[in-house]
């Protein structure tokens, strides 16, 4: 007996599948080149020290993209895209740094990156957050919202202080700092732990739906798809079909 045919993907799946392989084909050409870098005969000069940092420079591009790709087909995805966007920023900035001989010294380069990096890398971490957070209980979503409010604010905060730089800012603003940075990684911690390990939300006694054998190749195949599990996909499907209550 044949197995039913999979559904065509969606052009969201098609697209990050596309995503995924440039960026580990990417990833992989840079490392390459690094190895080769650190193998090849002779001195190791200046060269082979911008080889290594580009390959470092992609590789955390790369990790970053990944955060991004967890929102894909997601009523959020806008952050990620909005991510995929704002890394770019750093991304080129920084090989203006690493490969840019001549260059004159404009410290505006420099602050470019620093605060395309920190937009970055908020965006990776609540596009993370998002995605851990989704079909969580009240309360986790409560406490995922106040995080994101508090790295909201680290990444206002500092990116002040890099474009701005110290200009007699008192005391009083690194300690409220420090404070609102804590609450963020507190924050990001325990959303974590409570989504991977807390109490989960009691599902509806509904009873199992019957599905018929094709019907539940193609949910498995979309959930494989999109990372998820087919009870998620489906339970967002009748959700969709059916209409939020009034």
């Amino acid at each position: 007996m044949t197995s039913p045919a999979a559904p065509p993907a969606s052009p969201t799946r098609q697209l990050r599948r596309v995503i995924v392989r440039l960026t580990i084909g990417s990833f992989s050409v840079a490392a390459l080149l690094g190895i080769v870098a650190l193998l090849s005969g002779g001195q190791f000069g200046e060269t082979e020290g911008r080889i290594l940092l580009t390959t470092l420079l992609v590789g955390v591009v790369s990790v970053a993209v990944l955060c991004y790709l967890a929102t894909a087909g997601k009523s959020y995805q806008a952050v990620g895209v909005s991510g995929g966007v704002a890394v770019a920023l750093p991304f080129v900035t920084a090989l203006l740094m690493i490969w840019g001989r001549g260059l004159p010294e404009n410290p505006w380069i420099y602050k470019t990156f620093g605060v395309g990096a920190i937009l970055a890398a908020t965006l990776a971490q609540a596009s993370l957050l998002l995605a851990l957070g989704q079909g969580a209980r009240a309360v986790v979503r409560r406490l995922l919202i106040a995080t994101l409010a508090f790295a909201t604010a680290v990444a206002l905060m500092t990116s002040y202080l890099v474009v701005f730089e110290d200009q007699g800012l008192g005391d009083w603003y690194f300690r409220l700092l420090g404070v609102v940075a804590i609450l963020d990684v507190l924050g990001t911690v325990t959303v974590a732990a409570l989504v991977k390990f807390g109490p989960s939300e009691a599902a509806p006694a509904a009873g199992a739906l019957a599905l018929s054998p094709d019907l539940r190749a193609r949910l498995e195949h979309a959930a494989a798809d999109e990372g998820r599990t087919p009870a998620e996909l489906a339970s967002e499907a009748i959700e969709r079909y059916l209409g939020r209550p009034d």
